[in-house]
């Protein structure tokens, strides 16, 4: 058997800053908890590395919490250059920079929420006033902006970009399309009509048959972000479309340079959100020598603490 550190106890020391734990982790031997400071290691990499291309991919369900502050952050300092998305992921911004959303619990009664007229997300409770009404009456007005403008056809980050625009730095404070405005980062939605948004365009088309939302000036944008790439990394929070989009482009240039996967799937059933990195490999989307780790965690407890011990660790680095 090959020489190896020995198993140390977290100590108090180590539970001072996320920093100081996630370093702990690494010599801790504490199952998971080392993925993640693996994790950290290699996200650091990544966002080190101003010549790579750095993808981020999530689903919209985390938007509905607070680590949505997480990913803003991210994003306002520049350490990703794409953002692939689910279309809920702009339902859950733009309302949220509205209305608020409060929070719940797994076991409430959903037939009295819904006679309430409340959704219920996990263990986060939404007024139907403050998601869908909200979304109709924001969208038909930006859409009715962008039409009087002339814009008769839109990629989904130029859509991105114009609810960004549209929010306002104030309103917009806390809102990813509005970081993703500001940093010109662009957020792509491959499935954009899953959701409210995609609605308020279907339902605004019935009467402007012209507007055009343009899935494949989306691809070739993306194909040309990955064939332009020196190397490409991802951190890939959740699976789905989000996370095959952004592995399945990337294969194209020979794989992902890295990648750091979180997810809570199993693998057993051969679903992608439950597959591993390692999968990957066979089919060209991560180069068999990459530097890769799958955390198996909730994204909600593994990104802030991934991101709090890197912004300590980078401080006032910034890649773009």
């Amino acid at each position: 058997m090959p020489k190896r550190r020995a198993v140390r106890d977290l100590v108090p020391g180590d539970l001072v800053s996320p920093d100081r734990l996630l370093r702990g982790f690494e010599v801790a031997g504490g199952f998971s908890a080392k993925g993640v400071a693996q994790a950290a290691d290699i996200l650091e990499a990544q966002w080190r590395d101003r010549e790579a291309t750095n993808f981020l991919s999530f689903p919209a369900d985390i938007m509905a919490t607070g680590t949505r502050g997480v990913l803003v952050e991210i994003v306002r300092r520049g350490l990703v250059d794409v953002v692939i998305t689910t279309g809920g992921t702009l339902d859950h911004d733009l309302a949220r920079a509205w209305r608020p959303y409060y929070e719940g619990d797994w076991l409430l009664d959903d037939r009295a929420l819904a006679r309430k007229h409340v959704y219920r997300l996990g263990n986060v409770v939404i007024p139907q006033a403050n998601y869908g009404g909200i979304i109709e009456s924001r969208m038909r007005r930006l859409l009715r902006r962008l039409w009087a403008d002339g814009k008769r056809t839109l990629t989904t980050p130029e859509l991105v970009w114009a609810i960004g625009e549209d929010l306002g730095p104030e309103r917009g404070k806390g809102s990813l399309a509005r970081a993703a405005f500001e940093q010109r980062v662009p957020v792509f939605v491959p499935g954009p009509f899953d959701g409210a948004v995609g609605s308020q365009l279907w339902l605004f088309w019935q009467d402007h048959r012209d507007l055009r939302v343009d899935l494949f000036a989306d691809e070739q944008a993306l194909s040309d972000r990955v064939f332009e790439a020196k190397r490409s990394h991802a951190l890939i929070l959740g699976g789905g479309i989000s996370k095959h989009h952004t592995i399945w482009w990337n294969q194209f240039r020979g794989g992902l340079d890295s990648a750091v996967y979180v997810t809570t799937a199993v693998e057993w059933d051969g679903s992608l959100s439950g597959a591993r990195l390692r999968e990957a490999v066979s089919w060209g989307k991560l180069k068999p020598e990459a530097r890769q780790v799958t955390v198996e965690g909730d994204i909600t407890v593994v990104l802030p603490l991934l991101a709090g011990a890197l912004f300590s660790r980078l401080g006032s680095f910034r890649r773009r």
